[in-house]
């Protein structure tokens, strides 16, 4: 069945999957509705138009300084000066049309495989990574903060395993199975340094709740053919 928006075609195959493009397709008809973009617009016009809908409709509240500061003490191990970690990695990785599920199923096995059998990292990562790094044995070198995707980070750096970390990585690329050989700590950055960076990462995850809420709202109101949508897993909403 085609996708389809308040009776209006999506064309599904202009975007990674069924969700984004009906989610692109609420938000094209709300600028419609308010005026800010006409029938028929070119494509740039559109993405404008949504902007301007999105920067008019969906408000972010400011994070307040006791907001920042009481996440600061909370996640004091995200904010060190000098923090490194050496790690490999095998990545199955995952694509349009890739089943998913048989993909973890795969890479929960070598992981249970290789949390009893670490020496076994070197040869799997050779012969199973998607990764160019597999060459090497999945070997990633020296990481710190910032040098990789986010997800990916976290994995890395908010947890102290030394060896094969214990679940799956989830990330935008697949799912990795990580092993981390050494941790060099780094220093403890005072909140004065880090406050705006904080406030920044508060202000990202309120507007991703914010929007997932308003197209959430917006599916809510319309009729939706072909497609069922859950806004706060849509990538445009994150």
């Amino acid at each position: 069945m085609s996708v389809r928006v308040n009776g209006v075609a999506v064309a599904e195959q202009d975007w990674p999957t069924p969700q984004l493009a009906a989610v692109h397709e609420l938000l094209r008809q709300r600028a419609v509705a308010r005026g800010l973009l006409d029938e028929g617009a070119s494509a740039e016009d559109v993405e404008r138009g949504i902007e301007r809908t999105l920067a008019e409709e969906v408000r972010v509240p400011e994070p307040g300084e006791d907001e920042c500061r009481r996440y600061y003490e909370q996640n004091k191990q995200r904010y060190r000066s000098g923090e490194l970690v050496h790690a490999r990695h095998i990545l199955f990785q995952v694509t349009a049309g890739t089943p998913v599920p048989a993909v973890r199923a795969l890479a929960e096995a070598m992981l249970a495989e290789l949390r009893a059998k670490p020496e076994l990292f070197e040869e799997r990562a050779r012969t199973r990574s998607n990764c160019p790094s597999g060459a090497q044995g999945g070997v990633l070198g020296q990481l710190g903060r910032g040098d990789t995707v986010p997800e990916f980070e976290r994995a890395l750096f908010e947890d102290e395993t030394i060896g094969v970390l214990p679940k799956l990585v989830n990330t935008r690329h697949g799912f990795h199975i990580v092993a981390v050989d050494r941790r060099i700590p780094g220093e403890q950055l005072p909140f004065e340094a880090v406050r705006e960076r904080i406030a920044a990462e508060l202000r990202q995850r309120s507007e991703a709740r914010a929007l997932a809420q308003y197209v959430r709202v917006l599916a809510g109101q319309a009729e939706l053919e072909g497609v069922e949508l859950d806004a706060a897993a849509s990538p445009l909403v994150q």
